[in-house]
């Protein structure tokens, strides 16, 4: 007795090209592909598209959510904008991070002015505002 298995074939997003760590996915790093059997599960579009790739990913890879995270905004090492804000008054200096942040994170950055070593909060690209005194 012969037994057949029917698989459905399934158009799915599968990288183009190979991804290095650090980049960030769009929709023009995607091709759509026929693939057939059971499928791992997949993140949604909205949880790829503008991320940045945690690891290298080869061409042909299905993406999963693991596989990305928020775009770092500060990156070790880079010149960066220091923001001291009070009600009206608003101080910014010049700066380099110690550490990697995304948006939220708590990073030490060196104010270039004073060479002091300061904790901020990354909240925009290059951009850590620090805490009132």
């Amino acid at each position: 007795m012969l037994a057949l298995a029917l698989l459905a074939l399934a158009e799915i997003p599968v990288l183009a090209h190979d991804v290095q760590r650090g980049d960030i996915l769009s929709a023009a790093d995607f091709v759509l592909e026929e693939r057939a059997g059971p499928l791992p599960p997949l993140a949604r579009p909205d949880q790829i598209l503008g991320q940045e790739a945690l690891r290298r990913l080869p061409a042909g890879t299905l993406v999963r959510a693991n596989d990305v995270a928020e775009p770092r905004l500060v990156k070790r090492g880079e010149p960066v904008t220091l923001v001291i804000a009070s009600g009206n008054l608003r101080i910014t200096a010049a700066g380099r991070a110690l550490g990697d942040g995304r948006s939220g994170d708590s990073v030490r950055v060196v104010a270039s002015a004073t060479t002091r070593t300061l904790d901020g909060t990354v909240i925009a690209v290059g951009t850590v505002t620090l805490a009132t005194p």
